[in-house]
C-alpha cells in the first residue's frame, strides 16, 4: 500500500510504518505532542503490535506524519491511537489523506478517536470528514484538559 499523493503544494508518500521508523516517530511525537508524547515503550508497541494498523507520510526523506489504529476485530471497531503531522506540513491535506487511507483499508464498521477539546484545527478536520461526538473523557490529558471522543460509521467505506 504505497502511494504518492500530490497533497496541496507538497508531495508526500504514504506507506506502511515499521519498527524501523522508531526514531522518526519519536521525533514526530515530541514535536506534535510536547505535553503528551508517548514513552519509548508505547512507541515500540504501536510500531510492532499485530493488531495495530500503522502508516506514515514521508517527504524529503523524513517522516512528516503518522497515524495508527488499534483494531478491535471482535467489536468491528478501530480506535485511532495517534495521528500527528509536523507543523510545517499541516494544512496541506496530509492528515486528511492518512485518515482516509486508514478508513478505507481497515475493514471495520466504525472508527473512534479522542482529541483535546481545545484543538480546533483537528476538530474542524474531523468534522469535515464526517466524525461526530460520541462522548467525553474528563481530565484525560496530563494537564487536566478533557478529551472529546469522536466516532465515524465506516459501513460501505473500503468494503
Amino acid at each position: 500500500m504505497e502511494s504518492t499523493a500530490a497533497i496541496s503544494d507538497s508531495r508526500a508518500t504514504i506507506e506502511p510504518a515499521t519498527w524501523r521508523d522508531l526514531n522518526g516517530l519519536r521525533h514526530l511525537e515530541q514535536i506534535c505532542f510536547p505535553q503528551d508524547a508517548w514513552p519509548l515503550w508505547d512507541l515500540i508497541g504501536v510500531l510492532t503490535f499485530s493488531n495495530v494498523f500503522r502508516i506514515k507520510a514521508t517527504a524529503n526523506g523524513q517522516m512528516v506524519a503518522f497515524i495508527a489504529a488499534d483494531l478491535h476485530r471482535s467489536e468491528n471497531l478501530a480506535w485511532i491511537a495517534t495521528v500527528g503531522v509536523l507543523p510545517e506540513y499541516r494544512r496541506q491535506g496530509i492528515g486528511s489523506a492518512l485518515l482516509i487511507a486508514v478508513e478505507e483499508q481497515i475493514g471495520m464498521s466504525s472508527i473512534r478517536l479522542s482529541v483535546r477539546v481545545s484543538n480546533r484545527p483537528a476538530l474542524n478536520l474531523y468534522d469535515r470528514l464526517g466524525y461526530h461526538r460520541y462522548g467525553t473523557w474528563p481530565h484525560y490529558y496530563a494537564d487536566g484538559e478533557d478529551a472529546l471522543v469522536l466516532e465515524k460509521n465506516l459501513k460501505g467505506i473500503g468494503q
